[in-house]
């Protein structure tokens, strides 16, 4: 029987006005300067930012493997549910998801402040002057120089918060995939490991791991993707010192500098660093790795 492929017209269309024709204008300028002349002073320029670039992998890297440690025992703990509390349980878990990005990011602001909820908790629990009080003994003791005069924990502005912002916003995509694997991994296999002998250790390294890699690959590509690629997180809850490679495209186009070429560069090169990235989890997910993407 043949297929008409008339039918695909409207998505090829689609593609190259939203996908070829941007590409393409972000190569155009990555490779002009401002007299549309040919140069490749953009992508040195890049060099100078090797820092930020370095910066976003590593905190991406971070939030994606721990939003795995957190994914991989929750998505097995709602496959082994009854279906009726799947249904229950996955909605609880795409909750937050229907709520505004920005004013997720913003809760955060709310409990991270020096003075917000989470170091007003501490104060009223004493917490501070426990942490005062070891310290001064301390000083004490050992001569250390300890400070002693805490009034909060410092959690905004650092490192630390950009990750925590990262996982709270893309834990989902990453426990959806699993979900999705583990939930056609029958009991009887889990069963039958166990009838030959293999422990708990064996039958998550040897049965649990290697049956869940497409779900394991789409959940990394789905997290570390936006991971290495945002700006408000880290505007938000990192401040000026925890700059990421958003945040400094961003800053060529819309910032003091407005240098659009060296912008588009740095866009060039981070999304050859996506497509690296991609290519490698594809690779190591197996044929059925898009199943995990439902």
């Amino acid at each position: 029987m043949r297929r008409d492929t008339r039918l695909a017209y409207p998505y090829v269309v689609w593609m190259v006005i939203f996908i070829a024709v941007p590409l393409l204008i972000v190569a155009y300028f990555a490779f002009t300067d401002k007299t549309g002349q040919f140069t490749l002073d953009n992508l040195r320029q890049i060099g100078e930012y090797a820092p930020v670039f370095l910066r976003s992998l590593l905190l991406a890297a971070r939030a994606t493997v721990i939003c795995l440690v957190l994914a991989f025992p929750a998505a097995w703990w709602l496959s082994r549910l009854r279906a009726n509390h799947q249904r229950i349980m996955l909605m609880l878990v795409m909750l937050p998801m229907w709520m505004n990005f920005l004013l997720r990011t913003y809760a955060w602001m709310t409990l991270l402040e020096n003075n917000g909820l989470l170091n007003r908790l501490f104060g009223a629990m004493h917490l501070f002057d426990l942490v005062n009080g070891i310290n001064a003994a301390l000083n004490g003791l050992f001569g250390c120089s300890l400070p002693t005069g805490i009034t909060y924990f410092p959690m905004i502005n650092t490192s630390g918060a950009v990750v925590l912002g990262m996982i709270y916003n893309y834990l989902p995509y990453m426990i959806l995939p699993l979900y999705t694997i583990m939930v056609k991994i029958d009991n009887s296999e889990i069963e039958a490991a166990q009838d030959l002998g293999a422990n708990t250790r064996k039958i998550l390294t040897r049965v649990l791991i290697p049956m869940s890699m497409p779900g394991i690959s789409t959940g990394i590509t789905m997290v570390f993707v936006p991971s290495v690629s945002t700006f408000i997180i880290s505007r938000m809850l990192g401040g000026g010192g925890n700059m990421l490679v958003g945040d400094l495209i961003e800053l060529q186009f819309l910032g003091n500098s407005y240098n659009y070429n060296l912008g588009s560069a740095m866009s060039l090169v981070l999304m050859v660093i996506v497509l690296l990235c991609m290519g490698v989890t594809n690779t190591s997910g197996g044929e059925d790795g898009i199943e995990g993407v439902v």
